[in-house]
């Protein structure tokens, strides 16, 4: 009897190595921009830009604090409490961003 194992999809794989490459960033500020063209956080619209350390990397999300919140009427908010973002949300992120970093949002 033979046993076939089942190949894995190009998907799993990229999300393993997705996964992969988040955790060994584990406890590095990233900048993650999102794919809604834009949030509503208070009554407050936003492009959804987020910096912060990541604290913890579990297969699907990430989960940042603490967590800047580019708003163009405060690009200095810290949002009070750690912010989970899933990976297929993800547009963009870069690794060892300084979040004290002015940034132009228009």
């Amino acid at each position: 009897m033979t046993s076939e194992k089942n190949p894995r999809s190009s998907s799993e794989e990229l999300d393993d190595r997705f996964f992969r490459e988040l955790l060994a960033l584990k406890g590095t500020s990233i900048l993650v921009v999102t794919e809604s063209d834009q949030l509503n956080l208070f009554g407050q619209t936003f492009r959804p830009i987020f910096c912060g350390e990541i604290i913890d990397v579990q297969q699907g999300h990430l989960t940042l604090f603490p967590v800047n919140i580019k708003i163009i009427n405060a690009p200095q908010f810290i949002f009070p409490t750690p912010l989970s973002i899933p990976f297929e949300k993800i547009a963009h992120f870069t690794p060892d961003f300084d979040c004290d970093e002015r940034i132009p949002l228009t």
